[in-house]
C-alpha cells in the first residue's frame, strides 16, 4: 500500500484563513481547507492567481492520454466522463475535485446536474499527482484520507498515478489497496485500459 490507514497530520506555518481568498482553495476535507500548490507564492504576490490554476504539461498529457482512451470506448449512454477540476459536495465539511471522473448516467440523472458540485458519487475516480500545498497532512496521509472519503461517498475505484515515483495507487472497495510501477496495463473500469509509463516510453518521454 502506498498509504497508511490512519492519515498523518502535519504542522502548518500559519497564516490567517482570513487572509486567504476562496479562490485559493482546491479542497475542503473534514472542514479544513486545503489551498492550492503555489498559493503562498500567489500572498507574496511573486505569482498571480492564474499563475498557479493550471497543471504541469506531464500532467495534462498523462490526462490527455488516459481521455484518448476512454472516449472511443467507453459506453457513453451508460457514463458521463468529468473532468476540469470536477467537484464533489461530499457534505457540508467536504468539497473534493478531480482530474477525470466517471459518474453512472443511472447515478448521475438529468435532475441532479446544475451549477454546483455534483453531490452525487462518480463510479472511478482518477488522480494525477497531488494539487495541493501539503501542510495539514503529509503527501501518503492526504492521498490516504482523500481515497476514504471518495470510497465511503459511493466510488467503486480510485486510482492515482504519481509522476515522481512513477507509481499507480488502486484502490477499490472490500479490496486491498495496491500499488505498483506505472508500467503496467490498469484497467479503468469494464474492461477499458492504460499502460502511462508504456506510452511515456513510446512517445519517447524523459519521464518514462
Amino acid at each position: 500500500m502506498i498509504a497508511s490507514s490512519n492519515p498523518q497530520k502535519v504542522l502548518p506555518r500559519k497564516i490567517s484563513a482570513k487572509n486567504i481568498p476562496d479562490v485559493l482553495i482546491h479542497e475542503i476535507i473534514d472542514g479544513i481547507p486545503l489551498y492550492r500548490r503555489g498559493y503562498r507564492d500567489v500572498l507574496a504576490k511573486t505569482k498571480t492567481v492564474e499563475d498557479i490554476m493550471g497543471c504541469s504539461s506531464l500532467q495534462f498529457f498523462i490526462i490527455d492520454y488516459i481521455l484518448g482512451i476512454l472516449y472511443p470506448s467507453i459506453n457513453r449512454q451508460k457514463y458521463i466522463i468529468a473532468t476540469n477540476e470536477a467537484g464533489l459536495h461530499l457534505d457540508k465539511r467536504n468539497n473534493l475535485s478531480g482530474d477525470i471522473m466517471i459518474f453512472d448516467k443511472d447515478v448521475l440523472t438529468i435532475d441532479k446536474i446544475d451549477t454546483h458540485y455534483s453531490k452525487v458519487h462518480p463510479k472511478i475516480s482518477i488522480e494525477i499527482d497531488l494539487d495541493v500545498e501539503l501542510e495539514t497532512f503529509t503527501e501518503n496521509g492526504y492521498i490516504t484520507i482523500k481515497t476514504q472519503k471518495l470510497l465511503g461517498f459511493g466510488a467503486d475505484k480510485v486510482i492515482w498515478f504519481l509522476t515522481k515515483p512513477k507509481s499507480v495507487m488502486i484502490a477499490a472497495k472490500d479490496a486491498e489497496w495496491q500499488t505498483f510501477s506505472w508500467d503496467h496495463d490498469i484497467e479503468v473500469l469494464d474492461g477499458i485500459s492504460c499502460n502511462v509509463g508504456k506510452y511515456l516510453k513510446d512517445k519517447g518521454s524523459e519521464f518514462a
